[in-house]
């Protein structure tokens, strides 16, 4: 059973980007842990869940009714309950790793980890998958190869583009304060500059709307090799889905490997 690891942030992850994935890949039957920096209960934004506080944003940001269910169930496992501690984590031993976002100041621990930078570039080199999210994906835009380059430095990718992380913030500071601007440099800007080429950054069509397990075509992921990301919520379930099938097509090149 492929065992897939869930990255998460003591407190502030978004619920959607966390949740949706792992309801997806439980459905299909992977094994799950999830890791937190100090092995104890990770705590989601609030404000993502219900909306509070984010005025003109919030249907936007808040988590919809489908991922709202999802994390119901999730904080309910045995895994989000009886988290590993990064310490802790085994890079052998994952066959694939998932990394959400967030933007409140509690996930800035983890999106600054070296050790999850660590485990990502470890997994990178053994060319196991790896998603991210939203601001998850800086995690891996600042790991490093062996030459000092980003792990992502030759590939596409995607995430939050600066357009919106910056109206969101506009739209909200008088109220949120820097809430929506989890660093000075937006998201969009530091992954750019980890890579080959600007325009290998893909931002991808408006963001309008959420997906869901109906509407999988409204989202977008970018996938490049093992490493699959996408921009924001609206696009977890596309995202959540993608990441099935690299696991699966992962296992079946593993299984081939092993025949031969």
């Amino acid at each position: 059973m492929p065992l897939v690891l869930i990255a998460l942030p003591g407190s502030g992850f978004d619920p959607t980007e966390a949740s949706v994935p792992w309801r997806v890949l439980r459905q299909q039957g992977h094994q799950i842990i999830v890791a937190t920096p100090d092995g104890r209960e990770a705590r989601a934004d609030p404000r993502l869940l219900t909306g509070q506080g984010l005025g003109i944003v919030s249907p936007f940001l808040k988590a919809d009714r489908n991922a709202r269910a999802a994390y119901e169930e999730m904080v309910g496992s045995r895994e989000y309950r009886e988290p590993i501690a990064y310490p802790d984590i085994d890079p052998e031993r994952i066959d694939g790793l998932i990394l959400p976002g967030g933007h409140a100041p509690g996930v800035r621990p983890y999106l600054e980890s070296a050790r999850l930078q660590g485990v990502v570039g470890r997994l990178f080199e053994k060319n196991r998958p790896v998603g991210a999210i939203c601001h998850g994906v800086l995690i891996p835009a600042r790991a490093r190869r062996s030459d000092g380059r980003s792990v992502l430095y030759g590939r596409k990718v995607t995430a939050l583009p600066r357009l919106m992380e910056l109206t969101g913030w506009l739209l909200t500071y008088p109220y949120l304060g820097n809430y929506l601007r989890t660093y000075p440099v937006p998201v969009e800007d530091e992954i750019r500059a980890a890579l080959a080429a600007r325009a290998d950054f893909l931002r991808g069509p408006p963001m309008m709307f959420h997906d869901s397990p109906q509407r999988l075509q409204v989202g977008f992921t970018v996938r490049d090799g093992n490493f699959l990301s996408a921009r924001w919520p609206g696009d977890a379930h596309r995202f959540a889905h993608d990441f099935a099938a690299l696991m699966e097509g992962a296992s079946k090149v593993g299984a081939k490997c092993s025949r031969d």
